[in-house]
């Protein structure tokens, strides 16, 4: 019980990291010549989504013995991908304070790093967390360690929140558009629920409702 409410502490703790390391500095169309007069958005973007490391892996640690005991095939996926993603965050983290480096003559540089910097958090991250969280509900809907609504609303959130940064890689929409944060909200809303049952009831098996 006490590794699953650390495991929904840490859940919420990665979300309100990750809305504090939005940098809306690097969304604006002139973003170049504004970056010397918000550099502190950068460093404090950096750092949140440095805090957002340990929370989502720690997550994933807090979960690995009692998902392992239900099922030993697919738990280490589980993990593995959550490492995976860490190591996005870092790559993520690095990225961002390449931001200061640069003259505002290095228009192309920048221009290259932000898309890196969107392919990675965006994309990759995504797609990472998504194929890991596959695992997870797939895990929880089985076993029933979670009301079954609940893991299928995050096989569906998802699948949505994966589409969307396919959507990105493919240029159909952008990072910081109503689709892409329509797509994206209902595995946002279902993490948070899954992160306040952990809190409040952790795992139960043959949780139905």
């Amino acid at each position: 019980m006490k590794a699953d409410r650390l495991a929904g502490a840490l859940g919420i703790a990665g979300m309100v990291a990750g809305v504090l390391s939005v940098v809306p500095v690097l969304e604006e169309p002139d973003y170049r010549a504004l970056i010397p007069a918000h550099e502190s958005q950068i460093i404090i973007g950096a750092i949140f989504q440095f805090v957002m490391i340990p929370a989502y892996a720690g997550f994933a640690l807090c979960l690995y013995p009692a998902l392992r005991a239900e099922n030993a095939a697919l738990a280490p996926g589980f993990l593995g991908f959550r490492l995976i993603a860490a190591t996005f965050h870092f790559t993520g983290v690095i990225l961002l304070p390449l931001f200061l480096v640069p003259g505002q003559e290095h228009a192309a540089g920048l221009e290259l790093l932000r898309t890196a910097r969107d392919l990675v958090n965006h994309v990759a991250l995504i797609l990472a967390l998504g194929l890991g969280d596959l695992l997870l509900f797939a895990m929880l809907h089985r076993s029933r360690l979670v009301p079954r609504w609940l893991s299928a609303w995050g096989f569906l959130g998802t699948a949505a929140a994966m589409l969307a940064s396919l959507l990105v890689l493919s240029r159909v929409t952008g990072v910081v558009t109503p689709l892409y944060l329509t797509m994206n909200a209902p595995l946002a809303l279902q993490s948070l629920v899954l992160a306040i049952r952990l809190l409040t009831r952790g795992l139960t098996r043959g949780a139905s409702r």
